[in-house]
């Protein structure tokens, strides 16, 4: 079996930061969103991935490569046009062969790693299987209809939801998808949807199955729900005791707790760290507090200031910041320093290469 994770979108619901970075290479407690699928379809024992993107001179292709740094083997497939998940889907097939074949979208993180659904959905007698999670507000999402073991419905952002069950972003199939996905039409966006495609399979009488997760899930495309992806993926980070001066990376009168992962050459200076925490290589911080649920990207510079349950990505700078920094995303090369004007709390939302005075 393959798998195919599809990150051509454009990701508009999350910028400004989307405007130099794709948001598939956002990261989430310092790891690509998209690192996150590779890492789950990898367990399961599959490395030929195919990925979906809208240029192959983009920065996911120079970023990942061939994927071998990654441990899989990397074939990408390109989506110019945004059409739909279904399209997507269908210029998959000189990729997929007649092989089943996971689908993944490459913004959604998962508390579930979902290994025996992959490795046993080959042999299963299932045409399909949808993953489905609980959430709160229907009416934002595909939902399925479940007819005891079999899905029979699926309806897209419904008003009058028949659950509360979401599609959510993992999907495994079978060749006869993309017969599928040659019966349906645009819909009133324009686009082919996955949703109709799966209707369609299911009006053939073919089996089609869920899988409830088990945990949380994260559509993280926007910035609240990265920030929140991010304290989710922190919290789950096993006990590390406290480092001490004889890591090397402490330096005068410091508070380090445990649950706090330091990278390589990263200083500590007259500052409290509270777990948890991960922190890149080449970081100073000095006289500063980072409090939990924080990510700290390399090369960042801390001074004099506090920040507490937000992402900041490489090479930034946060200087003198009166106030707590709290759940914000600063991208790379963000500087935050202060002016004569001290508010009490500040949020912030980055692009790449971004100069805020406060």
């Amino acid at each position: 079996m393959k798998a195919v994770i599809l990150a051509a979108g454009q990701g508009t619901r999350l910028r400004p930061v989307t405007l130099t970075m794709p948001k598939p290479l956002v990261p989430v407690a310092n790891k690509w969103l998209i690192a996150y699928a590779i890492d789950m379809v990898k367990a399961a024992g599959l490395t030929e991935i195919g990925i979906v993107v809208n240029s192959l001179e983009g920065p996911i292709v120079t970023t990942l490569g061939s994927g071998d740094s990654l441990g899989v083997h990397i074939t990408y497939i390109v989506q110019e046009q945004q059409l739909g998940l279904a399209h997507a889907t269908g210029l998959c097939r000189p990729f997929v062969g007649d092989e089943p074949f996971c689908l993944f979208l490459g913004d959604n993180i998962f508390q579930d790693k979902m290994t025996r659904l992959l490795v046993d959905f080959p042999a299963s007698s299932a045409e399909a299987c949808i993953v489905l999670g609980e959430v709160p507000d229907p009416t934002r999402f595909g939902i399925a209809v479940l007819d005891g073991a079999r899905i029979s419905g699926v309806v897209e952002k419904p008003k009058n939801p028949p659950s509360n069950l979401a599609i959510a972003g993992v999907y495994l199939f079978r060749s006869s998808i993309f017969e599928a996905i040659g019966k349906i039409k645009p819909s009133a966006r324009g686009e082919l949807e996955i949703t109709d495609a799966i209707q369609a399979l299911i009006d053939t009488g073919a089996p089609v199955t869920p899988y409830k997760l088990d945990g949380w899930f994260i559509d993280a495309g926007k910035p609240d729900p990265i920030i929140m992806a991010n304290q989710l993926v922190l919290e789950q980070l096993p006990y590390s005791p406290p480092p001490d001066e004889s890591s090397g990376k402490l330096f005068g009168k410091c508070e380090v707790s445990h649950r706090v992962l330091l990278g390589e050459n990263t200083q500590i200076i007259d500052s409290v760290i509270r777990g948890p925490v991960v922190i890149g290589s080449n970081t100073i911080i000095r006289n500063s507090y980072i409090g939990p649920y924080t990510a700290l990207g390399n090369d960042v510079r801390v001074d004099n200031s506090e920040i507490e349950a937000s992402i900041v990505m490489n090479n930034c700078v946060i200087h003198n910041i009166p106030g707590r920094i709290d759940r914000s995303l600063l991208a790379d090369n963000a500087q935050v320093i202060t002016s004569p004007r001290m508010p009490a709390t500040h949020r912030f939302v980055l692009a790449e290469n971004s100069y805020v005075e406060v």
